[in-house]
């Protein structure tokens, strides 16, 4: 995975097919909901507004109705019509029908769309028995409760399953919730009369205390009950156990279905596979997500609380070593910084640590940088030109020109607090350390997309940070501000110009010399953020994009041993689990959280949420607390988990793509305002806490 690559492809074309691919996901699962929703939900039965019609009320179980005329129909005598309900159930319908054989009794199967789609094997295997298929509605749902369309969609639905499934069509049908004909009246008989007119013969039951020997239609369900009664029933063998076309001496009802409706079945039935198996398998995933994003954020705070009670006492740079003094050399690369380029340098020219040679590296830049670094009258300042040729070689070429052992890098747009320097350097004391990370705040913070970076910069990165340091595996000095060895620069080839994150790069390449990097929290420095959702798109995806090289780059670190390996083994580890896979199935995890709140205890789902939005709340407290601001930022976190998580995902998607087919991805560079040191001026942050 290089920056130089042999073809260049765009990957924005692929974008359609993650949005259909999410569509697809989203269409199943809300199929999947519906007629699980439906099919597992209790249903009562309304009370009749109306009486059933008198031509229906004759006690005979089997309804037809045909231009508005009603005729009844029963069972001869000694002749019984065993049927079961919502099946074909995966314990019982099996059970079912092994009895059955042994008795070599036939029966009529009610069945479920939804059962029908889950478990089409055993509509086949009831179909090959020579047993007789019913609809019993898609859901089972009370038709006489729900519309016309509702109603023809439930028997359309239940067809295409049955069609997909055994390859058969069906004319007979079981109202949900029917007993006997004279229950189909108020709502049911007007469903009755708009199944009718589709072509079917509705099914009832008779009443309990008929007897075999008159001739019956049994209803049962598909429990370990009705198993028992069919058992005890079947040992009646004065009586003959059939189907309920054949007791009624008519044609079969079990027709081949047309090849188009077989296609439309298999279809439907695919849907509602991939839907059940992507519940399954989401539930898992949103398990170890969850469980995972639960754990990062508790090792978060912990390691974050040893990183600052060790402060003073067992880090590099601690009191108990020596008092870093030494001239330091400033990088300052910049291409079209005319907007910020004069506060970075005399926020450096302010600091306390007075021994500084600034070069600022103009990298052919088209506005007026270089002149606006020229006009500062100060000997430690010294600009150099050169023609365009990215920031890697940008510093690589104020590396020719440093004088002195330390080298601070700095962005263009980045603002120093006075004592920056001096706090950043103090680490290098240790003479294992050969980088310092310092602490970057967000600038310009007004706006909605400002705070929410804000947040992300304390909670995320930042804290991040502590738990690297307190595992000895940081993988990324960030550009905006870094102290380095002179040395250790040159011991790694200086800046590589391999991937666009050439801060992670370098840092990664450090530790694989064997140096160590730290993170100096009281080294602060503003930094202008992007104020526009197109800016930050473009900023996050070249970071994300340079990430993924420098992984790819530094993979072998992971097999070596030493410090090396334990970054490689840690920091690699951790970027590849939480920074790219976790945000890959981020997207789908949502979607599958909204299916739980539609679908399942939406009660319970708020209550996780909201228990979700409260450890993140606490953890970002706690980093705001650490870094000295205030936390009247909170407000805005439960917004940044609904919308600027979502665009992060969608960065990093793109960047996984983009880096899988081998595209060449260009440098995007930022409109900058010159607004870093806005907020820095009119609303200074607090000390850092100190559990010392």
């Amino acid at each position: 995975m290089s920056a130089r690559h042999a073809r260049s492809r765009d990957p924005r074309g692929h974008w359609l097919l993650l949005i259909v691919a999410i569509t697809a996901v989203a269409a199943a699962l809300l199929f999947e909901g519906w007629t699980t929703y439906e099919v597992g939900a209790a249903q009562t039965k309304r009370a009749c507004s109306t009486p059933v019609p008198k031509a229906a009320d004759s006690g005979q179980p089997v309804v037809r109705i045909k231009d508005g005329k009603v005729s009844t129909a029963a069972m001869p005598p000694r002749t019984v019509a065993l049927t079961f309900d919502g099946g074909p159930d995966p314990v019982w319908t099996p059970r079912l029908l092994e009895l059955l054989r042994n008795h070599k009794a036939k029966a009529t199967f009610f069945l479920s769309g939804a059962q029908v789609a889950r478990h089409p094997d055993l509509v086949e295997k009831i179909r090959d028995e020579g047993h007789e298929i019913g609809s019993y509605t898609y859901t089972g749902v009370d038709l006489g409760q729900v519309s016309a369309p509702r109603t023809r969609l439930e028997m359309s639905l239940t067809q295409s399953a049955l069609a997909g499934a055994a390859g058969v069509k069906t004319d007979l049908a079981r109202l949900p919730l029917t007993t006997q004909a004279d229950t189909m009246c108020g709502g049911e008989w007007t469903a009755a009369e708009r199944v009718a007119a589709e072509g079917y013969t509705l099914v009832a039951a008779d009443r309990p205390f008929r007897k075999p020997e008159q001739g019956l239609i049994r209803q049962f369900s598909n429990t370990d009950i009705a198993f028992q009664e069919t058992k005890k029933l079947l040992r009646n063998q004065k009586v003959r156990f059939t189907t309920v076309t054949d007791g009624l001496g008519e044609r079969k009802v079990n027709a081949e279905a047309a090849t188009a409706s077989r296609w439309q079945g298999e279809g439907l039935i695919m849907v509602q596979t991939i839907g059940h198996f992507f519940v399954d398998i989401m539930t898992w995933v949103l398990g170890i997500g969850g469980g995972l994003a639960l754990v990062r954020l508790v090792l978060l705070m912990v390691f974050a609380r040893a990183h600052v009670r060790r402060i003073g006492r067992f880090r590099p740079g601690s009191p108990w070593l020596r008092e870093i003094t030494e001239p330091v050399t400033v990088l300052i690369p910049a291409y079209n910084e005319e907007a910020g380029i004069q506060s970075t340098v005399l926020s450096l020219l302010d600091s306390t640590h007075p021994y500084l040679q600034i070069i600022v590296v103009d990298d052919g830049s088209t506005d007026g940088t270089a002149e606006i670094a020229a006009a500062i009258d100060d000997p430690r300042v010294t600009v150099v030109r050169q023609p365009n040729a990215g920031k890697a070689a940008a510093l690589n070429t104020g590396l020719v020109y440093a004088e002195y052992d330390i080298v601070v890098m700095v962005d263009a747009d980045t603002v120093f607090e006075p004592d920056a320097i001096y706090h950043l350097i103090q680490p290098l004391a240790h003479p294992a350390v050969g980088a310092v990370s310092g602490n970057t705040k967000v600038g310009n913070r007004k706006r909605l997309l400002g705070k929410w970076q804000h947040l992300e910069y304390v909670f995320g990165f930042n804290l991040d940070r502590r738990m690297f340091e307190v595992l000895e595996c940081m993988p990324t000095v960030p550009g905006a501000i870094g102290a380095f060895r002179r040395d250790a620069l040159m011991g790694v080839g200086g800046v590589s110009e391999d991937t666009l994150a050439e801060d992670t790069d370098l840092t990664m390449a450090l530790w694989r010399a064997g140096w160590r990097v730290v993170y100096q929290e009281s080294a602060v420095a503003w930094t202008e953020v992007p104020v526009k959702l197109s800016q930050l798109w473009r900023q996050r995806y070249r970071w994300c994009y340079g990430t993924l090289q420098a992984i790819w780059k530094h993979r072998r670190a992971v097999l070596e041993m030493g410090p090396p390996g334990r970054f490689g083994r840690r920091g690699l580890t951790y970027l590849v689990v939480f920074q790219v896979i976790l945000p890959l199935f981020a997207p789908i995890v949502d979607l599958f959280a909204l299916y739980g709140a539609l679908f399942l205890d939406s009660a319970l789902w708020i209550v996780v949420w909201l228990g979700f939005l409260g450890v993140q709340m606490f953890g970002a407290g706690y980093a705001l607390r650490l870094d000295g601001e205030k936390l009247r930022t909170l407000w805005v976190m439960p917004l940044q988990l609904v919308v600027y998580r979502q665009l992060m995902y969608l960065v990093t998607i793109q960047s996984v793509v983009t880096a899988l087919l081998g595209s060449r991805l260009k440098w995007h560079r930022m409109h900058r305002s010159g607004t870093a040191d806005q907020y820095r001026l009119e609303e200074p942050v607090g000390q850092p806490l100190s559990l010392n």
